[in-house]
């Protein structure tokens, strides 16, 4: 079993409130897990206003297929947020 991990940063700019950062993350969520059926949940960066933290998280039985799959989640994600992506890390682990 391999276990994907894509970690994004986003830099929110003009941001002036926790309530517009949640739309912008809750919209951004919602959108992804719909599509490729991943979980998603945004880390670290809770209480920042100019600063949104997501990581999804994936499993399959084969490495090419979950970079495949997170590869399109980040593309699709940087295709509809607005908001200036600052960072992106995919990882693999192996699990037996």
């Amino acid at each position: 079993m391999i276990i994907g991990v894509l970690k994004v940063e986003y830099a929110l700019h003009g941001n002036e409130s926790l309530k517009d950062k949640r739309r912008v993350a809750n919209s951004l969520k919602s959108k992804v897990r719909n599509k490729f059926n991943v979980s998603i949940a945004e880390v670290g960066s809770e209480n920042s206003m100019s600063t949104l933290a997501l990581s999804l998280v994936s499993v399959s039985n084969s490495e090419k297929h979950l970079q495949s799959r997170l590869t399109k989640c980040l593309s699709m994600m940087e295709a509809v947020c607005h908001e200036e992506m600052v960072y992106s890390d995919m990882e693999f682990f192996g699990v037996e």
